[in-house]
């Protein structure tokens, strides 16, 4: 087993959410202490019914209607005898009274160890030579048996009363009280269980609600994040991060600043050397002179638009607080447009342009962004496309929604390569076409500005060259028209 598997399998115990973390350590805990509780209850119920029953015992003992010692010491006339006569019999009792209702059995014994009278003659209980309470079992090794309490003799020729309770009714009684109380407990235990996972969920949600929109941020929206939302254990946090966003800001508009500055700078002297080059040229003689003079000019070409791109791209990654261009756009004669104003370029190149549109489609975004996702791709199909080869732009549906497909005869991209292409500068070895290596990473940022995306692919029907599709976004609904009151 390798040492990353065997982590996690020592560690399924440790989850890694909050709300897991919280409910583990703490249910086992509520779990116990229900538990607790509950013995808790039972011990101390069952004392004091058998401390009170115990008091009963004694006081139906040395009742007169037990035949236990009145209030002047005597039961049998005041001579301190037992005369052998005159018990009162006593009244049987049934079962029902014994385990039910847990009545007090009475029995009377002479000194001499007759039963005079008994409310219950077949308990089999002796008299018990020492006085006080105890535990008798029966000949049952099962049953719970019998509370006695022996009543003291008041003298040596004095009757006994012995009070006898069921010891299954004080089990069953202190058993029935003890789940009245155990059963609701049982019931809040899930109950306090679930309030406390319901109540981490919440805590944890608005952290989601913060992570999601820490998400969404990227380099042209750094602005604070809310803090009225956030949990008070976090908000330190919160606060690092909004700070630690805003030097990342002034980071990121130091950086667009330099390369403005710089792409301003350099736009006049990269003017003045190509209108010094174009009053040189009728002064270049034929031959080896004029060739280097060509490969001047175009160097001289590649590297005003350099610093033509640059500036754009220092000028899409500005943030935007609202996009108040956007609007619904026609992507068909938005194409058309496109191809249009790039025909020049196909016909010098000798390059076949082909358009084909299903349909109509708008989208509502600003027609600039849109214009530089397909003048980029439309410029890179036709820079990079052999003389005489074809460039095809279709507008299409798919199950996902409309794209946009161009494509062309070129030598294509190495799949290993098609995500390498969107970064600044990047270049495909071995291509020596004009580029700034800036057209496809200033493509990807103005689409995503207005949610399209952007993928590069090998060409579907197996010819060469590369396929770029663009993915438009779904149409926003019109907006409900306002009633007004007739």
């Amino acid at each position: 087993m390798t040492g990353p598997v065997r982590e996690h399998a020592a560690r399924w115990y440790r989850p890694r959410s909050l709300r897991g973390q919280i409910l583990l350590w703490l249910a086992p805990w509520i779990l116990v202490g229900a538990v607790v509780a509950g013995c808790a209850f039972w011990a101390s119920y069952s004392a004091l019914i058998h401390t009170f029953m115990q008091y009963q015992m004694e006081v139906l003992a040395r009742s007169p209607a037990a035949g236990g010692q009145g209030p002047a010491g005597t039961s049998d006339g005041g001579d301190g005898r037992d005369a052998g006569h005159g018990v009162e019999p006593l009244p049987l009792l049934s079962d029902t009274n014994i385990l039910d209702w847990g009545a007090f059995a009475v029995q009377v014994w002479s000194a001499d160890g007759r039963l005079l009278a008994t409310s219950r003659p077949d308990t089999g209980v002796p008299l018990q030579a020492a006085p006080g309470h105890g535990l008798l079992r029966t000949h049952d090794a099962w049953a719970p048996g019998w509370r006695v309490y022996t009543a003291p003799a008041a003298g040596p020729h004095q009757r006994r009363v012995q009070v006898l309770q069921s010891e299954k009714f004080l089990q069953e009684e202190v058993a029935v009280r003890t789940l009245y109380v155990i059963v609701p407990m049982a019931l809040l235990v899930p109950a306090l269980l679930f309030t406390l996972w319901l109540v981490v969920g919440r805590a944890s949600r608005s952290l989601r609600l913060v992570a999601d929109e820490v998400a969404q941020r990227d380099d042209r929206s750094l602005g604070a994040i809310r803090m009225d939302r956030v949990p008070e254990e976090i908000v330190p946090l919160v606060g690092s991060f909004n700070a630690l966003l805003a030097r990342l800001g002034e980071a990121f508009a130091a950086q667009r600043r330099f390369v403005q500055d710089a792409a301003h700078e350099l736009r006049t002297p990269m003017a003045a050397m190509a209108l010094q080059l174009e009053n040189l040229r009728p002064f270049v003689p034929a031959g080896d002179a004029q060739q280097q003079f060509a490969q001047l000019d175009a160097g001289m070409r590649r590297a005003r638009h350099l610093v033509g791109q640059l500036l754009r791209l220092s000028r899409q990654e500005a943030p935007v607080a609202a996009q108040a261009s956007a609007a619904p756009v026609d992507i068909t004669a938005l194409l058309r447009d496109s191809v249009g104003q790039l025909m020049p370029l196909a016909d010098q190149r000798r390059i076949d342009v082909g358009f084909a549109g299903d349909g109509q489609v708008a989208v509502h975004a600003a027609a600039s962004e849109l214009r530089s996702v397909f003048d980029n791709l439309l410029d890179n199909a036709l820079r990079y496309t052999p003389e005489g080869g074809a460039v095809e732009v279709r507008l299409h549906r798919l199950d996902s929604g409309a794209v946009v497909d161009i494509m062309d005869t070129g030598p294509g991209i190495p799949p290993d390569l098609l995500e390498r292409v969107f970064d600044r500068f990047f270049r495909v070895p071995g291509n020596d076409a004009d580029g700034s290596g800036l057209g496809l990473a200033i493509t990807r940022a103005a689409a995503l500005r207005q949610g399209l995306r952007v993928e590069l692919r090998a060409r579907d029907d197996g010819a060469a060259g590369l396929l770029a599709r663009v993915h438009l976004p779904p149409p926003q609904p019109a907006p409900a028209p306002l009633l007004t009151p007739a």
